[in-house]
C-alpha cells in the first residue's frame, strides 16, 4: 500500500469516525419491582438526546430533547422513581406492552382451531396483553453498540397465550433518533403484538396540554371501533375528524360532535398505514409550536396508534410533581391492529416458530422556528 493510500484512508476513517455520533451508555440501580427483584436504569447519550430507560417493563423513563432555543427538557411523562411506577399499573408509561398490545375483543382468540382465553381487564376486553403483562415484568438487559438490548421470556401459558415467547427490545440513539428494534420469537404459534407506550409532551413533562400541537398522519384509513374500543372494520378518514393528511392542531376537531370521538373520549384509534410490513414509513409528524420541538415517528408496522391521554384524570403526580390532567400528552403506538387474531382480513400477528418477527420504530426529534 502506498503513502498515499494509507494517508487517504486515514482520512476517510477519520472523516467517518467524525460523522459517526456514537452514544455513551452508563447503568444505575433505580429501586425494586414489587417481589424485591432489582431494578436498573440506563443513560443513553448521544450529545444531541438523552434517553433513560428501566428494565421494569422496559420503560423509557426520560427523554431528554432541546427545543428551538437550544433549552434541554424532557418530553415523556412518567414518574421520580419505583415507588410512582408501582402504584400506577394503568397508564402503561414509557413500557414494552404484551404479549398483546391494544385490545384482544372479549379475551377470546381462535388459532389452528383451537380458543385462548386470556385475562380481560379492560371493560370485558384484554388491554395490553391482560393482567401481568409485559410492563410488569422486570427485564433482563445488556449494554450494546450505542444503547441497551432489554430481553424478556414469556413462558408456554403465560397468561394464557401458547408457547415461550422471547422478546429482545433493543433501544439505541444515533444523533436526534431514538430507534427501538424489536424481535419477536415462539417455540410453538402464538400471536404477538409488541409496542412502546410512551407518552409524549412536546412542550415539555407536566407543561399543559398538548390540544396545540399539529399533527400529520399520512393514512387515508383507520379502524373504527365499537363501544368498548374494538375495531369494526377499515374505513376512510376522508370527511372525518380522523384525516390528519395535512397537518392539523389535535384540539381542533376532538371535541366534535362524532361517534367514534364520543366512544374514546378523543383519540384513540389505529390508523392504517400499509397492508404491508417490513417498509419503513413514516407514521406521524407532531410539531409543537410552544417550544419548536418536532417528532417524527417512522416504522416498519402497518398500523399507529394515536392516543390523546384521554383516560388521564389528575389522579397521578409526575416527575415534577405535576397532575397528569386528560390530554396532557399523546402516544404513537407503532403496531400491528387491534384484535387482529379475530380479523382474519388485517395484517396477521401470528408468529411461527423458526421465524422469529422483527420491526423497527424510529423517533427522530427535530426543531422548526
Amino acid at each position: 500500500m502506498t503513502w498515499a493510500r494509507v494517508i487517504l484512508l486515514s482520512m476517510t476513517i477519520a472523516s467517518a469516525a467524525a460523522t459517526t455520533a456514537l452514544a455513551s451508555v452508563t447503568k444505575a440501580p433505580f429501586g425494586a419491582s414489587a417481589d424485591g427483584t432489582p431494578v436498573e436504569i440506563y443513560t443513553i447519550t448521544s450529545g444531541k438526546v438523552e434517553a433513560r430507560i428501566m428494565t421494569f417493563g422496559a420503560r423509557i423513563v426520560s427523554l431528554h430533547v432541546p427545543d428551538r432555543d437550544g433549552k434541554v427538557g424532557d418530553v415523556v411523562l412518567g414518574y421520580k422513581d419505583m415507588a410512582g411506577y408501582l402504584a400506577d399499573p394503568k397508564t402503561y408509561f414509557g413500557a414494552i406492552v404484551g404479549r398483546y398490545g391494544n385490545r384482544i375483543a372479549k379475551g377470546k382468540f381462535t388459532l389452528d382451531d383451537k380458543e385462548y382465553t386470556i385475562p380481560v381487564n379492560n371493560n370485558g376486553q384484554s388491554l395490553h396483553g391482560g393482567t401481568s403483562g409485559f410492563d410488569q415484568k422486570v427485564w433482563t438487559a445488556k449494554e450494546v453498540a450505542d444503547g441497551v438490548e432489554m430481553t424478556l421470556v414469556s413462558n408456554d401459558g403465560d397468561m394464557g397465550y401458547p408457547g415461550t415467547l422471547t422478546v429482545h427490545t433493543k433501544y439505541t440513539l444515533h444523533g436526534s433518533a431514538l430507534r427501538i428494534d424489536y424481535t419477536v420469537s415462539s417455540d410453538k404459534n402464538t400471536v404477538a403484538n409488541i409496542t412502546n407506550h410512551s407518552y409524549f409532551n412536546l412542550s415539555g413533562e407536566g407543561h399543559g396540554d398538548i390540544l396545540h400541537d399539529v399533527v400529520t398522519i399520512p393514512a387515508n384509513r383507520y379502524t373504527p371501533v365499537d363501544a368498548v374500543l374494538i375495531p369494526t372494520g377499515i374505513a376512510s378518514v376522508e370527511g372525518t375528524p380522523f384525516d390528519f393528511r395535512k397537518p392539523t392542531a389535535i384540539g381542533t376537531r376532538i371535541d366534535a360532535a362524532n361517534d367514534q370521538l364520543k366512544i374514546a373520549g378523543g383519540y384513540d384509534h389505529n390508523w392504517v398505514l400499509s397492508t404491508s410490513v417490513g417498509t419503513m414509513k413514516e407514521a406521524a409528524k407532531v410539531v409543537d409550536p410552544q417550544s419548536g420541538r418536532v417528532l417524527t415517528v417512522s416504522t416498519t408496522e402497518p398500523g399507529v396508534q394515536f392516543y390523546t391521554g384521554n383516560f388521564l384524570d389528575g389522579s397521578t403526580h409526575g416527575k415534577t410533581g405535576v397532575a397528569y390532567e386528560k390530554r396532557t400528552g399523546f402516544c404513537l403506538e407503532t403496531q400491528h391492529f387491534p384484535d387482529s387474531p379475530n380479523h382474519p382480513d388485517f395484517p396477521t400477528t401470528e408468529i411461527k416458530p423458526g421465524h422469529p418477527y422483527h420491526s423497527t420504530t424510529l423517533f427522530t426529534f427535530s426543531t422548526e422556528k
